[in-house]
């Protein structure tokens, strides 16, 4: 142990902490960096989908005829709605050439759905991806500081045995080494438990907008049926 009037500032702590401790403390840095890598990556790409679903929505209600919408809906760069869109409208395109009965408008009603359903299982997921890490980060990370708070306090126990005295020497290091890991696994869990429910929240917002446009791409998709009829 180093003398009293020791530099205990946060390199030096991160120099001459234990193994386990250093182990602990390079864990909690990489978590936090790849919190806040995924947080703004959703940040960037929910805002993008939120853009993008504007701008469909825009040309949707429109006025324009399904199939004028359809026709701007199968570019990639489209958005997610544009996206489960066209899976929905290919399918129905493709069925209403060869529909002559109601039992085959039934069926491609069905075909129709089921691929809209798929579509905006794939949107969310995509845009979902990386959720789960923030919430094991923020949920893990005050856990592995703990371990190296516990860690921390134990070396300070065993220095007081070998040293047999309990001045501030002897107690300092290893009790600044428990707290900073502790400040550490508070700085990585924090920020990733608010990015997780910001983002679980725009998902849950995604989803319920996706869901309200399959319905209304499915009731319009009827309307033409009965026109028709």
């Amino acid at each position: 142990m180093e003398p009293v009037g020791q530099n205990l500032s946060i390199l030096t702590l991160i120099l001459q902490a234990d193994a386990a401790v250093k182990a602990v403390m390079l864990m909690l840095a990489f978590a936090s960096l790849w919190s806040w890598s995924i947080a703004i990556d959703k940040w960037f790409l929910f805002s993008d989908i939120e853009a993008r679903t504007k701008e469909f929505e825009k040309k949707f209600w429109s006025g324009r005829g399904i199939d004028d919408v359809d026709d701007r809906a199968g570019d990639k760069a489209g958005g997610a709605m544009a996206r489960v869109f066209a899976a929905g409208a290919r399918e129905w395109r493709d069925a209403e050439r060869s529909m002559v009965n109601m039992s085959q408008v039934q069926l491609a009603q069905e075909r129709v759905d089921r691929l809209m359903s798929a579509a905006m299982s794939r949107e969310l997921a995509r845009a979902g991806k990386g959720l789960g890490a923030l919430a094991t980060i923020g949920s893990a990370a005050p856990f592995i500081g703990l371990f190296g708070t516990v860690w921390g306090i134990m070396n300070s126990f065993t220095a007081i045995a070998a040293n047999q005295q309990t001045n501030l020497a002897v107690v300092a290091p290893g009790i600044a080494e428990a707290l900073f890991a502790t400040a550490l696994g508070l700085f990585a869990a924090i920020p990733a438990v608010v990015f997780y429910n910001k983002f679980a929240g725009d998902l849950d917002r995604l989803a319920d907008t996706l869901e309200s446009f399959t319905d209304e791409v499915a009731a319009r998709f009827s309307r033409r049926v009965g026109e028709r009829a």
